[in-house]
């Protein structure tokens, strides 16, 4: 049996239904921030990413895959987004327009050759957003308030925002050289990543999970006291635009990201999960004021952030939050007689294009079995078509958690279940505490203002 590779996942079932829910949870709220959809092919020139990400990341070093065409041209399956959305930004000249600046979002699979292990694929699926043009920390904020705001959306709690500045390059290039002198004196007792580090990338042995504990990692010094003026307003004003969204955060000096291309503002967004360690760092992204230009564009500024469906998914189910099922049917058709059948499929197909979603029996079950089907479908009202109603030009509908049994004219089907299903709606959300507007209830109750 021939069986998919590993670290990749087939969705289907349940999953699948989360994930469709994540993806209009997602689809809904840029649409509210007013960000553009934007997608970049799976496969882009190797040079992109070796260029964009950095050759000392830990993703280009180790972890792409790459192949070449029968053109004989490095290609890599993209390992994240950003790089390819600069490129596209470039190469469609969005910088041209005049309503600047451009905010994009983006969804879709990204490949790593790493080990796989919980919440951590091979071929894994991301969202992130992009902003370009403006060097304003108030765009910082808002991009911050993104997954924020996803994130008490689906109920999760104990969100809190972790920030660092890199500074500009000046504080940057200020930071390297007391660091080497830093490190100097240790490079024995670093790992061996780090010490290729050191000569590379210094800023990054901050980022090292296994040297994290050492006294020399731990006194290192602190990238605040090599920020210029102009670098510690930004960073300052930032935290100014995060309180007036009631955005908790605390200030990481060792946060750094693995990503060469960040400067100013780094930031992770993590949930209170229990027993989900390192894995509470859902989403991460920062400011690049030189990525566009490093990619051969004009000097754009840009920020950003990315997160892994897979590890947000995880966290709901270890939270045990139960995402609203919108895969329900409006409404599930029974044919009470073989020679029924062909109206029952016309007029299942009927009120589909009438904007219903709707159902039919396709195993020529007997009444009972479909009447179970319906309640396995989650169906609102059930539609009986029997020798009867045909001759008397009627449907027998059945509201299938009241029981209410209904005799409508044929002609008056859709007006009828527009008017049942949207007294549905308002009852629904007479128990929420949204007031009528869309929400993400359970059942009990609103789960996100406990």
């Amino acid at each position: 049996m021939i069986q998919k590779p590993k670290g990749t996942y087939d969705v289907y079932g349940t999953y699948g239904e989360k994930i469709q829910y994540l993806e209009k949870l997602l689809s809904a709220l840029m649409e509210k921030y007013h960000y553009e959809f934007v997608r970049t092919p799976i496969f882009e020139a190797s040079s992109l990413f070796h260029r964009g990400v950095g050759e000392t990341t830990d993703i280009v070093s180790k972890e792409t895959y790459d192949f070449k065409d029968r053109g004989d041209r490095d290609m890599t399956l993209r390992p994240e987004g950003t790089a390819g959305v600069v490129r596209s930004f470039i190469e469609n000249k969005m910088y041209t327009r005049p309503s600047m600046p451009v905010k994009a979002w983006y969804y879709g699979p990204m490949f790593r050759y790493e080990r796989p292990q919980a919440g951590r694929y091979r071929e894994f699926y991301q969202f992130g957003v992009e902003v370009f043009g403006s060097t304003s920390p108030m765009v910082d904020a808002e991009v911050i308030s993104i997954p924020v705001t996803l994130f008490r959306l689906l109920g999760l709690k104990g969100i809190q925002v972790k920030i660092n500045s890199l500074g500009d390059k000046e504080s940057r290039a200020a930071y390297r050289e007391a660091l080497l002198t830093h490190f100097e004196p240790h490079l024995n007792e670093l790992c061996h990543d780090c010490q290729e580090r050191y000569s590379k990338n210094p800023l990054r042995i901050l980022d090292c999970k296994v040297d994290k504990e050492l006294e020399c990692m731990k006194n290192a010094p602190k990238l605040s006291d090599y920020l210029s003026e102009q670098s510690k307003q930004h960073f300052e004003s930032l935290k100014q635009y995060l309180d007036d969204l009631g955005i908790d955060y605390i200030v990481d000096e060792h946060l750094v990201r693995g990503l060469d291309y960040y400067t100013e503002t780094v930031f992770e967004v993590e949930a209170d999960i229990k027993d989900f360690g390192s894995n509470n760092v859902l989403c991460a992204g920062g400011r690049y004021n030189h990525l566009v230009e490093n990619l051969d564009g004009p000097s754009t500024p840009g920020v950003g952030f990315a997160l892994g469906y897979e590890r947000i998914l995880n966290a709901i189910e270890a939270e045990g939050i139960e995402l609203e099922n919108e895969n329900q049917v409006d409404a599930y058709i029974i044919p009470m007689d073989e020679s029924l059948r062909k109206e029952a499929f016309r007029l299942t197909q009927t009120l589909r294009m009438n904007g219903f979603t709707i159902e039919t029996d396709y195993l020529n079950r007997n009444l009972k079995g479909n009447f179970k089907q319906a309640d396995r479908l989650g169906a609102k009202f059930i539609v009986l078509i029997g020798e009867d109603e045909q001759k008397e030009h009627i449907y027998t509908i059945k509201n299938n958690d009241t029981k209410e049994e209904y005799k409508i004219d044929q002609d008056y089907i859709v007006m009828f279940l527009d008017e049942k299903l949207e007294e549905t709606e308002l009852e629904d959300n007479d128990h929420c505490c949204h007031g009528g507007h869309e929400c993400h209830c359970h059942e009990g109750g609103c789960k996100h203002h406990e």
